[in-house]
């Protein structure tokens, strides 16, 4: 029987039982809660993300992570995002395992998590000063729904079919959902 939570535990109790764990698990006040495994669409996705935001963010001052780094949202909760991207420069702890400051924040959604990322996620991401650029990847079409910080307020747009670009001022690029979807057929 799979463990969906463990109640009451610390912030250090959890960090050695994360770094302990066969998988990945994110924290919220108290409780662990293991991350699912991703589709070959889900990998191809970000692969993609990646691979098209580091060509054209190369050369800047810019910093990729992959979903192994962990992104602290506050004290007692601690998140696993797709993808983050910080300009400048990252803001980590001493273990280099937890950032601080991402400036994106990437999901691709599945049955099981898209009301997580939708919802609670979205809100908790939100929240991190840093962040100027949440964004959720449907993998199943064409489909990104971007969350923008302009003047402090979010501003949610959603962009569909390959022909669509999404405009990311605060990488300074667009990011064309082609390039996202490359390669996969829906």
């Amino acid at each position: 029987m799979a463990i969906d939570r463990i109640l009451q535990m610390t912030a250090e109790e959890y960090f050695a039982f994360d770094e302990a764990s066969e998988y990945k698990n994110e924290f919220i006040d108290g409780e662990v809660i293991p991350m699912t495994g991703g589709t070959a669409y889900h990998a191809e996705i970000m692969w993609n993300l990646g691979f098209a935001l580091g060509l054209r963010l190369s050369g800047d001052d810019f910093h990729f992570y992959t979903s192994a780094m962990r992104v602290r949202v506050s004290q007692t909760r601690y998140l696993y995002p797709d993808l983050s991207i910080v300009s400048g420069e990252p803001e980590l702890d001493a273990n280099a395992i937890n950032l601080f400051n991402p400036t994106l924040v990437a999901e691709v959604i599945s049955p099981a998590t898209a009301n997580r990322d939708r919802g609670f996620k979205r809100a908790q991401y939100q929240s991190i000063p840093a962040l100027q650029v949440y964004l959720v990847i449907d993998q199943f079409e064409a489909h990104v729904e971007v969350d923008l910080r302009q003047d402090n307020i979010w501003q949610l747009q959603e962009y569909s079919g390959l022909d669509a670009i999404i405009p990311l001022p605060a990488l300074g690029c667009e990011l064309p959902l082609a390039e996202i979807y490359e390669r996969i057929s829906f």
